[in-house]
């Protein structure tokens, strides 16, 4: 399978290659539809990178670079993004069920429609994400920063954000059902029309 890079291209096996060589900057490359599940590529730098529609199940992004990337209808259940910086990125309709982003940065980022049921955010930083329509049921968002993050529409149901600072979130019409906001810091945030059955403040 051959990827590109502006106007050069290399096979699938290169990039393991380069990556084992100690390569780590793949900054703009297009991965488009590529199967990279379970691979290890942690610290690797996809910054701006075209990784839409790519399937990177269970793949090892620990500490990886994919600022600015285009991750639009990617395949990223179960993958491991601890401290991952995915500032600006765009993930929508992206399928993220059960990651491991602990500390993780979303800030800026595009989330909307993205599936994240039973995702680890723990500690991350989803400073003004767009995660509208967001399905984040059971997810761990605990001490997770989403100031001005807009929520609206998004399905909370059992999510805890227990310590999360919640500072000018939007969660106008998010089912917030059973989640545990405990602690959080809620100044400023948009409840409108939100379902709030059994949530624990």
């Amino acid at each position: 399978m051959i990827v590109t890079k502006g106007r050069h291209q290399m096979k699938l096996e290169e990039l393991f290659s380069e990556y084992q060589s100690g390569r780590r900057d793949f900054t703009g490359i297009d991965l488009s539809e590529i199967d990279l599940s379970k691979a290890y590529l942690a610290e690797i730098d996809f910054t701006e990178a075209n990784l839409s529609e790519a399937d990177l199940s269970e793949a090892n992004l620990h500490q990886a670079n994919l600022s600015g990337a285009n991750l639009s209808e990617a395949d990223l259940s179960k993958a491991k993004l601890n401290r991952a910086n995915l500032s600006r990125a765009n993930l929508d309709e992206a399928d993220l069920g059960g990651i491991d982003s602990f500390e993780a940065n979303f800030s800026d980022a595009n989330l909307s429609d993205a599936d994240f049921s039973k995702a680890n955010l723990s500690g991350a930083n989803l400073t003004r994400a767009d995660l509208s329509d967001a399905d984040l049921s059971k997810v761990n968002l605990s001490d997770a920063v989403l100031s001005q993050a807009d929520l609206s529409d998004a399905i909370l149901s059992k999510a805890n954000l227990s310590n999360a600072n919640l500072i000018g979130a939007d969660f106008s019409d998010a089912d917030l059902d059973d989640a545990i906001l405990i602690q959080a810091n809620l100044s400023g945030i948009d409840l409108k029309e939100a379902s709030l059955n059994g949530t624990q403040f």
